[in-house]
Parts: structure tokens; C-alpha cells; sequence
């Protein structure tokens, strides 16, 4: 197997940096803290250019340290740059399992987001497939003793970039700050009735083009926090690297040059590995 080439690291001003959904301000604040006792950003944010011609980049992955490192007033990161056309770039959606919230309370909030619908449907049925727009489909667990629950249901909006970001955003809201949520590519809510006991629902959400993500950042509207998922191949990881090299007022083109030596001192020590393989991590 060819070892592919160094992922491409490069410093870049904050400022130039903008996110595709909200960061979670809860993670954020104990992260300043990690990275002030540490000294070293450990993995560095993946970014991708925006097409718009203004110079600017989309977070991929890590909208808490870049936004930890904006609390800091950091001038500067080092990031993984990555392409749009990268073959190895690739984005999926997290589904939502709810456990914790009243189903009944659940079904309200959503009816009362602005344009939205809901449409019993069967279960597994292919009618995602046959509208044209975005759907989210609603497992509901089964019923409850007061009866709610147990139903499926399917709503959708147009493609438009800014109408489907505060629907989305309205979805999410009806029940991430009232129940317990974990993320998961699972599409059955019947896989975790053996997980919570108080299981309320699973939300299944639309798969998104690249150039929709990158079009909606660059017009700076986000999606909520925890529905897209990239993954990126080659990944650099633990990398490390000084803060108080990021943190200080020596210009860009001297840090460019410090990162490049940096890096190439590890490359002959010997400190830089390749790990082909697929990796399930149990200490998260």
C-alpha cells in the first residue's frame, strides 16, 4: 500500500475562519481552560476553502477550537487545509436519539416550528425518496401509558439554504435544551429500546451537498450543532503543536516558516506515522 502524501498543514489567520454550524459554548469554555494548562492545540481544525473568491474558510471539524482560540484572542491557528474535490472528503448527517422528554411535549414543540408539517407516514415506507425537498423523518418510541407515541412521521422544506437552516434550527431547538440526545447513523428507534429506558424518539435527518454547506457558511448562516459529519482522509492527529507560537505578534510568513521546520524536524525524527487502518476508539 503507497503511503499518501503529508496532510497539508498550514497557519492562518482567525479571522479568515468561519463555521458551518454552532459550536457548543458548554465545551467551549472548559477547552480554554485544557488549552491554557496544556500548551498545545493537540489536533488541528480541518478547513476547506469557500468558492466565493473572498479568501475565507469553512470549519469542517473543530468549530469548539476555533472558537476556544477566538476566546483567547489567538491571531493565528495551524489547520489541515483540504479541498472540495477531494475525493477523500466525504459528508454524512447525524441522525438525534431522544431519550428523556415527554412524547406528547416532544410532538408540540415541533408542530409549533414556523412552516412546518408533520404527515403520518408507515414506517420504512420510501417516501423520502418521492418529494422534492429536504425531509426529516420522526420515529416515535412506542406508546406510553398516557398513549403518545409509537407514530412516524415525515416533514420537509424547500432546498433553500436560508429557509432550511432556521427550520432545522427549530426542529433541534424543540428538544436539545428539554431531553438527553446522543448522535448516531442508526435509522430505526427500535435499535434502542433495549439502550433508554425513557427512550422518546429518533430524528433522521437529510444527507447535504458539500457546495450546499460551503454556499450556506459563506452566507454566514449555520445548521444546528451535531448533524454534519465529515470525514477526512489522510487525518492529522496529535499533532501538538506550541500554542505560544499561534499566540504571538511575529508575523504570518515567519509562523509559516516556523510550522514548515517544525514539521520537517519530526519527519526526521522519526515522529510521524501513517495508520492505515480502520480504528474503533473505546476511550472517548
Amino acid at each position: 500500500m503507497t503511503t499518501p502524501q503529508l496532510p497539508t498543514l498550514e497557519i492562518l489567520p482567525l479571522a479568515l475562519l468561519v463555521l458551518h454550524e454552532n459550536h457548543d459554548r458548554q465545551r467551549t469554555l472548559p477547552l480554554v481552560d485544557r488549552l491554557r494548562a496544556q500548551g498545545i492545540l493537540r489536533n488541528p481544525p480541518v478547513v476547506m476553502p469557500l468558492t466565493d473568491g473572498t479568501g475565507r474558510y469553512m470549519v469542517l471539524d473543530g468549530a469548539n477550537r476555533v472558537t476556544a482560540l477566538e476566546e483567547m484572542e489567538f491571531p493565528h491557528i495551524v489547520v489541515q487545509v483540504v479541498q472540495h474535490d477531494d475525493p477523500n472528503i466525504r459528508l454524512e448527517t447525524w441522525n438525534h436519539v431522544v431519550w428523556g422528554m415527554n412524547a406528547r411535549e416532544l410532538l408540540t414543540k415541533i408542530r409549533e416550528v414556523a412552516g412546518l408539517k408533520l404527515r403520518p407516514i408507515e414506517r420504512g415506507s420510501n417516501k423520502r425518496e418521492e418529494l422534492d425537498c429536504l425531509p426529516v423523518e420522526i420515529q416515535m418510541a412506542d406508546p406510553n401509558s398516557s398513549g403518545a407515541g409509537g407514530h412516524t412521521y415525515l416533514t420537509c422544506t424547500t432546498k433553500e439554504g436560508i429557509r432550511l437552516a432556521a427550520y432545522l434550527h427549530g426542529i433541534v431547538d424543540a428538544y436539545k435544551d428539554k431531553s438527553f440526545l446522543d448522535r448516531t447513523m442508526q435509522t430505526d428507534v427500535d435499535y434502542f429500546k433495549e439502550v433508554y429506558a425513557d427512550l422518546t424518539a429518533l430524528f433522521i435527518y437529510p444527507r447535504f451537498e458539500i457546495k450546499f454547506v460551503l454556499d450556506l457558511a459563506g452566507q454566514g448562516h449555520v445548521l444546528p450543532a451535531g448533524l454534519t459529519r465529515f470525514t477526512v482522509s489522510p487525518r492529522a492527529l496529535h499533532l501538538n503543536y506550541p500554542l505560544h507560537e499561534l499566540s504571538s505578534g511575529k508575523p504570518l510568513e515567519y509562523k509559516t516558516a516556523y510550522l514548515t521546520h517544525w514539521v520537517q524536524e519530526r519527519i526526521k525524527n522519526k515522529n510521524v506515522r501513517y495508520y492505515a487502518e480502520a480504528t474503533f476508539l473505546y476511550d472517548e
